[in-house]
């Protein structure tokens, strides 16, 4: 792409609802905040059916168990389907964002969870369930791809991280909301409410996307440069729209679409390389046994089923607010720091959780008061950093042209590593829950040693500039 075109006629292409709405050039900022706000705040929006889905499982299982049940391997088969169906949606959404666009692929997304979801909450048995569970999971698994791809590309440079890290904060509100549920629903044991009210959230993302415009990164690459700078328009000041837009042409020129382009070049490859390792061992740490898995915890731990419910509601809201801070500070403290201390932090709070266990402390009231504290502090160690930053560095590693799928490659590894986290620690907590924990602090100390030696900052670069350096050190 050398030389500026203007957009193909209506009938040629795909209509940008909200890119028609133009605001005047002379519009005041804040008429261009609140716009952004609107705009990233409904992007954001898809990470509400990842957390519902993964929280509302915490509850529901309790009583799911009891109407249909499920043996250990059953019940992990239950919890995991979901991944299943991610990798899947993972695998598609990559080259399918590239090619017809990040937001009409989002839109597609809401609508195959919101028919997973009724599928569960009207399933006769556990297989009808399970099978519902994967369709949801593909909505689930798209949105992980798109979401995280939208925000950074809407973005601008000094609020990156502030703006990609609504996707965690997004994910945080569902499995606050979908353990609130879970606990007014406990009394009737109404599992099929607590699985089914996942619409609602669907429903909002649907009709919030629907207005909202396709990034204008995407747009260039497609030749529609015309609408990528009245997307601009709504989102920068006037003296900013045309050096970005001049640096996206730059990027969107660069050849090479598909899976294939991943391999093509060295930059590339180590990129993909490093968003692996970082989507793999954001599961390996173990935060998702502590979201599906804390009430079962807890109820070793001697609580009930509405107090274990109650304190999963605590460590929403714990979430939600470490998320909201890690917010507040990753684009001035840095991606890398943030990564380094969250995993010191987790390490610990695993190794005294494991010794709480193997020392068959939880009868004890000083043992009780220590796990559900270790549950805490790993819970906010985790939104302070691993959580929302892998999903802010994944679209930051990878250029423009192969961005889409570089995103899928990796969400697809963070899926599957969460279905084998999911599906043998039920069965591994009855083997020995101190060993198990143990290997996740092990896993968190290796996450270390990793994030020390091979992940770069990218804090304060903007998406073509670290496109450039890294192309320019593998040249």
């Amino acid at each position: 792409m050398t030389a500026e075109t203007t957009d193909p006629p209506a009938n040629q292409r795909q209509a940008d609802p909200v890119v028609t709405q133009q605001r005047s050039r002379n519009a005041p900022a804040s008429t261009t905040r609140r716009r952004a706000f609107l705009l990233y705040f409904c992007g954001a929006f898809g990470g509400i059916l990842s957390g519902y889905d993964m929280g509302v499982v915490a509850g529901a299982q309790l009583y799911i168990d009891r109407e249909l049940h499920l043996s250990s391997w059953t019940q992990g088969a239950f919890v995991s389907a979901l991944m299943i169906g991610a990798v899947v949606g993972c695998l598609t959404a990559g080259t399918l964002t590239d090619r017809v666009g990040r937001r009409p692929v989002l839109l597609g997304a809401a609508i195959i969870f919101s028919v997973g979801a009724l599928g569960m909450a009207l399933a006769p048995n556990a297989i009808v369930l399970i099978a519902f569970r994967v369709v949801a999971g593909v909505g689930v698994g798209t949105a992980s791809v798109v979401v995280p791809t939208y925000l950074s590309e809407l973005a601008p440079t000094r609020i990156r991280g502030r703006i990609a890290s609504l996707n965690q904060l997004m994910i945080a509100v569902g499995i606050f909301v979908s353990y609130l549920v879970d606990y007014a629903l406990a009394p009737a044991a109404a599992w099929r409410w607590m699985v089914g009210l996942a619409l609602v959230p669907t429903v909002l993302l649907f009709l919030g996307m629907w207005f909202q415009p396709e990034t204008p990164r995407w747009l260039a690459t497609h030749n529609r440069l015309a609408a990528a700078r009245r997307v601009l328009e709504m989102l920068r000041e006037r003296d900013e729209i045309e050096p970005e837009l001049a640096n996206i042409k730059r990027a969107g020129a660069r050849t090479g679409l598909g899976p294939r382009a991943l391999w093509a070049t060295p930059g590339v490859r180590r990129a993909l390389l490093i968003g692996l390792a970082l989507a793999v061992f954001q599961q390996v740490i173990g935060i998702n046994t502590i979201v599906y898995y804390a009430p079962t915890i807890l109820k070793s731990a001697g609580f009930g089923d509405s107090t274990a419910l109650l304190n999963s509601v605590g460590l929403g809201a714990l979430s939600i607010i470490m998320t909201v801070v890690a917010s507040r500070v990753v684009d001035r403290v840095g991606r890398k720091p943030l990564l380094l201390i969250g995993l010191c932090a987790m390490a610990l709070s695993m190794v005294v959780l494991g010794g709480v266990f193997s020392l068959h402390l939880l009868h004890h009231i000083l043992g009780q008061v220590m796990a559900v504290a270790c549950l805490a502090l790993f819970k906010a160690a985790f939104s302070l950093s691993w959580g929302p930053l892998v999903w802010v560095m994944l679209p930051e590693l990878f250029p423009l042209r192969v961005r889409g799928v570089g995103v899928s490659a990796c969400s697809s590894a963070n899926w599957a590593a969460n279905f084998v986290v999911s599906l043998l620690f039920p069965v591994l907590l009855g083997v020995g829950a101190g060993a198990v924990f143990g290997i996740f602090a092990g896993m968190a100390a290796l996450a270390f040693v990793f994030t020390l030696v091979a992940v770069q900052e990218t804090t304060g670069r903007s998406l073509e500039r670290l496109e450039f350096d890294a192309e320019d050190a593998s040249a």
